[in-house]
């Protein structure tokens, strides 16, 4: 029997297993089994030159994926937003390499990747499947991009997304494995967790661990334990961009919001669109920003005063020594102190120390030694 029919077994096996407390070991067990054969056909299939990726090279301060189906107005979609050129048809596979287009906005260079439309299998390798997704785990943002009327479509791109290794809007699971000569399995929590020791023993001993202290922090379950066992997955924010809304009657608008409800996406937290008529879009640019995380720093330079024009654009939650890192050159290695005025300052022109957090529109000055 092959992998690919091994897995297919494993599937069908924990779909038709009734989860309870009884079960739940026997199933950890199956889950992180199939885990393992994945990992094993994604590694028989690279070697044997399948799944090579895309080269796309990344530029500017974040990476946008667009994700979809074919023919859902990605491609007219990244053309209204940046100075891409993406061929644009009203039929499927219009798109058949990755296209890459900047945005400037809010004084950051924000690339937009139109990739090839995503089709039902694309994590085995259908369509390319697996060259387009090794695209959109490189990028900072997934933009699920829906068609009004196909919400569903919604469903198999986050199961695609999901069998590549891709986690979306959540974060990594807090769980340490440290090998050991000898013992067995000895698992630490703190707090409750509703999973049982043993279950957690039993996906262990199937990736191969016979001695290993675990130790776990908060409540996960037994997809989140295999995924921090194997310590491979990415975790990206979303976002979802409802598209063709200038071809939808305003009595379908409860239908498109009850769909979305339908999938746990908050209607609110969309972003309703038209790419060809280039409307909704600056709610849309909005809404990418927020979710990016990022924040602009406008730099003091000596002699020059601050620089308007060009700010320093890093992650929320960034410090000045994270800025130093940024900046480049001598300025890290001989700081002495920063100057903040702005959100972050209690008052203009407070001196603070590397460790000091700033926020949106702050602006910096570096006082460094000669």
């Amino acid at each position: 029997m092959g992998l690919e029919e091994e897995i297919d077994e494993l599937e069908e096996e924990i779909a038709n297993t009734p989860y309870n407390k009884s079960t739940e070991a026997h199933i950890g067990r199956l889950k992180s089994k199939l885990a393992d054969k994945k990992e094993k056909l994604e590694a028989q299939q690279s070697g044997s030159g399948g799944g090579g990726g895309y080269s796309v090279k990344q530029h500017g301060d974040a990476t946008v994926a667009l994700v979809g189906f074919p023919s859902v107005g990605k491609s007219t979609l990244v053309n209204a937003l940046t100075n891409a050129d993406s061929e644009v048809g009203a039929y499927e596979f219009t798109t058949l390499n990755v296209n890459p287009g900047m945005l400037e906005y809010r004084g950051a260079d924000i690339q937009i990747l139109d990739v090839p439309g995503l089709i039902e299998g694309a994590a085995g390798g259908r369509g390319g499947g697996k060259e387009v997704l090794s695209v959109v785990r490189s990028a900072d943002l997934i933009v699920f991009v829906l068609s009004a009327f196909e919400i569903e479509q919604y469903d198999r791109l986050s199961d695609e997304l999901y069998n590549t290794k891709i986690r979306l809007d959540q974060e990594p699971p807090a769980v340490r494995v440290t090998r050991k000569g000898k013992g067995g399995i000895d698992v630490n929590t703190s707090g409750d967790m509703d999973l049982d020791n043993d279950t957690v023993r039993e996906i262990l001993r199937e990736q191969g661990f016979v001695n290993a202290d675990v130790a776990i922090r908060g409540n996960p379950d037994v997809d989140q334990i295999v995924d921090g066992v194997l310590d491979n997955r990415v975790y990206l924010p979303s976002m979802v961009a409802v598209n063709k809304v200038d071809l939808i009657e305003p009595s379908y608008v409860d239908t498109v919001k009850e769909g979305l409800r339908e999938r746990d996406i908050d209607p609110e937290e969309a972003v309703f669109i038209s790419a060809h008529e280039e409307k909704g879009l600056d709610a849309f640019k909005q809404r990418m920003w927020e979710e990016l995380g990022l924040i602009r720093v406008y730099m003091d330079k000596p002699g020059r005063g601050v620089d308007w024009d060009e700010p320093l654009v890093i992650e929320r939650g960034a410090t000045v020594d994270d800025a130093l890192h940024n900046l480049g050159g001598t300025l890290d290695d001989r700081f002495r102190f920063a100057r903040v005025t702005g959100p972050s300052a209690q008052h203009d022109d407070q001196q603070v120390g590397r460790d000091h957090v700033l926020e949106d529109e702050d602006v910096l000055r570096v006082v460094a030694r000669r």
